[in-house]
């Protein structure tokens, strides 16, 4: 095996050169742990998949997800994007995709349900978290402040205190007082190093999502995310922090039975403008679904020397 074949897709926007782009290596197998985060370090984008054959044969695959510095049990964006591509190609393991497709991972199980136009094209996907609301600590606003070399007077804390957040893949999330404060976040490397001795654990780096409502509709928000600590300075546009920031947000509202959404629009400061639509089930008091959806449109295919 001397190359291995890719394809490159943006994720949460239907023109292309703009949302999150994502390298898929949709036939992973005879790769090693090292090739495949040597792989993900070469592309550079905040996340490569790696597709592999089920465990279990009622599943369409195992997905195996790197940043550019080490590989994580679960993200949004990851996932809708191989689900786009292996929806948009025969599966390589002898079957069909169908248009629910079932991926194996380290968080547990992701369902991923195929978008397709008017003419049965397949544009985008949704998916479900693979795990329930967790939170973890609150983080105090001088932190949060330091990390994104923003004031400490303008985060809110009237919804909620800035707080780990997770469905899968943990996250700092606070809110910001309006638009302009947002786009004057700009991360401090040395700050996020202290937050994540404090906040996060050894093997988890501390990522930063800030967001703002916007006033004219409280169900739009603005995000953007910083991960400086894994070589991801800023994210395009990221699944599993909106996942968390929905669920969060839908488990502090009074009503015990409730259908959710929310759409969180991400990259803009960056030229990558994405929209993320998170939709929500609470019953019983508990959030109980978060579906992470948007649509994808493909951009590059090659091959990889090894």
């Amino acid at each position: 095996m001397d190359s291995v074949a890719y394809v490159t897709v943006d994720v949460f926007t239907s023109e292309r050169f703009r949302g999150n782009q994502l390298a898929v290596i949709p036939d992973a197998r005879g790769l090693s742990d090292a090739q495949m985060q040597h792989i993900a370090a070469e592309f550079r984008y905040s996340e490569v998949t790696f597709v592999l054959p089920p465990a279990d044969p009622a599943h369409t695959a195992q997905v195996r997800i790197f940043t550019p510095t080490m590989e994580i049990p679960f993200a949004g964006h990851p996932n809708v994007g191989t689900a786009f591509v292996l929806g948009r190609q025969q599966d390589i393991f002898g079957r069909a995709p169908g248009d629910v497709l079932h991926f194996e991972e380290k968080a547990g199980l992701v369902e991923a349900a195929l978008l397709r136009d008017d003419a049965g094209r397949v544009t985008g996907a949704g998916i479900f978290a693979p795990q329930p609301l967790s939170l973890g600590p609150q983080i105090d606003n001088d932190t949060i402040a330091r990390c994104a070399s923003i004031d400490a007077g303008a985060i809110r804390t009237g919804t909620h205190a800035p707080v780990i957040a997770s469905v899968g893949l943990p996250f700092a999330i606070a809110e910001v007082a309006d638009l302009e404060t947002l786009a004057r976040a700009c991360p401090n490397t040395a700050a996020f190093a202290e937050a994540g001795r404090r906040f996060s654990p050894e093997d988890e780096q501390f990522a930063l999502f800030l967001y703002a409502h916007l006033a004219e509709n409280p169900s739009h928000l603005r995000a953007r995310m910083f991960a400086p600590l894994d070589n991801v300075i800023e994210d395009p546009a990221t699944g599993s922090a909106s996942g968390a920031l929905g669920a969060l947000l839908a488990s502090l509202l009074p009503d015990s039975e409730r259908d959710i959404n929310f759409t969180i629009e991400q990259g803009v400061e960056m030229g990558r403008r994405s929209l993320i639509d998170v939709n929500l089930r609470k019953s019983g008091g508990l959030v109980r679904s978060v579906r992470i959806a948007g649509r994808c449109v493909a951009v590059m295919h090659g091959s990889i020397a090894l």
